[in-house]
């Protein structure tokens, strides 16, 4: 027994610290060779259609302002779709009084709520433009976001089927929210670098993404069952063999959870919709081709079994350990390695992402956010586990609720 406990005890130890290294090394090689581009000379380009997809469930208080600036892109050519997904609030007399105020706007009114993937296979069907950009009914893209997605399928090639843009948060008031702006820059900034550099990517930001439609074709759309249905189309486009890009200058401003329920909601649905794909996609693992996509799937497996791992070595040593000091040594010792190299990569991170947000004054407050990450993950990836299993049983419509948007002040 002591000697799984030395050996479950190492890997919870090395293994955040190795991947930590990893997403240092992965963003900074990301940012040299494949993030530093010169200017766009937008007006020298001829941009084509673009459909905007905007999916809403009891959104009052956010959509009117997110057609607003949609409306007002500088991009030339654009429509926008907004599908009321079966609101159970004022959402759908204000889509439908804003029809009258830009023409660029098109409502879908659905009566039954059916879920996000669902709102998204009816306003594509409903698209003219080959190139889709769907966006949250929160969100406020900037300026310029939708060329520099639209520019990668101008000039990448005929095989890029998604470009995930860059999130940014705007509600920036209170001391959760300000957490998740460390954690976007040093984590989930950081992880998409380095898996666009490995080639690919968990998933493509839901909030600000664009397909191609061909590609959303071939692989039947979204999943309508699966909770997150940005992670589930994400691994059925690299699946058959599309490519997937991430470009930090297109950003786009979002609003987060500020309480606690509802970031635990939050991130135990990503968890779960991260899981779903893990149970329903094994069989990768028995194609060669797919080899490419082999790192990022076992990842994920080896972050589960290291979430259930942190918390029996933490409950074993709270129970057998001899003496307070004991137990205090053993967190002192793990914590410390853990917070250090947290500090390198908050710095390295925030760096990385200066030149589109200037967030770097919150790195001396909240430069040990990463280790927490690790902890606040186990448990999350616990709880989920038995929600993606029972969601693989039942199936049906993923339907969506109302969350929790925060703030809605710009930051």
């Amino acid at each position: 027994m002591k000697i799984f406990i030395s050996v479950l005890s190492e890997f919870v130890f090395w293994y955040p610290l190795v991947m930590s290294l990893l997403w240092i090394a992965g963003s900074s090689l990301f940012f040299k060779y494949r993030e530093k581009e010169g200017p766009l000379s937008f007006d020298q380009i001829e941009w084509p259609l673009i459909s905007i997809l905007v999916p809403c469930f009891n959104e009052e208080d956010t959509i009117e302002e997110t057609i607003k600036y949609l409306s007002s892109l500088n991009y030339p050519r654009k429509e926008i779709i907004a599908v009321n997904d079966g609101s159970t609030d004022n959402t759908s007399s204000t889509l439908r009084r804003l029809v009258n105020q830009y023409n660029e706007l098109k409502v879908i009114d659905c009566k039954e709520n059916r879920g996000k993937a669902n709102a998204l296979h009816i306003a594509c069907h409903a698209s003219n433009a080959e190139f889709l950009v769907c966006v949250d009914s929160d969100a406020i893209l900037d300026s310029y976001a939708a060329h520099y997605l639209i520019y990668h399928f101008l000039h990448k090639g005929e095989r890029l089927g998604a470009v995930t843009g860059n999130p940014r948060i705007r509600n920036r008031d209170t001391l959760i929210s300000r957490l998740q702006i460390v954690e976007y820059a040093s984590i989930i900034g950081a992880i998409k670098r380095t898996q666009r550099i490995l080639g690919k990517v968990m998933t493509v930001s839901g909030v600000v993404v664009a397909f191609r439609k061909k590609a959303l074709v071939d692989v039947g759309l979204w999943d309508r069952d699966m909770i997150t249905e940005d992670i589930s189309v994400s691994w059925q486009l690299q699946q058959r063999f599309w490519d997937i890009r991430y470009e930090p200058r297109a950003l786009c401003w979002m609003l987060v959870p500020e309480t606690i329920s509802g970031i635990w909601k939050q991130r135990i649905r990503w968890a779960q919709g991260g899981q779903e794909v893990m149970l329903r996609h094994w069989g990768i693992l028995l194609d060669w081709r797919q080899r490419r996509i082999w790192p990022v799937y076992l990842e994920q497996w080896i972050s589960l079994i290291w979430s259930f791992s942190w918390v029996f070595v933490t409950f074993y040593y709270l129970v057998t350990a001899s003496t307070i000091q004991q137990l205090f040594i053993w967190i002192t010792f793990s914590s410390f390695a853990l917070v250090f190299m947290s500090l390198i990569q908050l710095w390295i991170s925030l760096k990385l992402d200066s030149p589109y947000d200037n967030i770097t004054k919150y790195y001396l407050w909240a430069a040990w956010y990463p280790v927490i990450y690790w902890i606040l993950n186990a448990f999350i990836v616990i709880f989920a586990f038995p929600k993606a299993i029972k969601s693989r049983l039942k199936g049906g419509y993923a339907t969506w609720s109302s969350p929790d948007r925060g703030n809605r002040k710009m930051g």
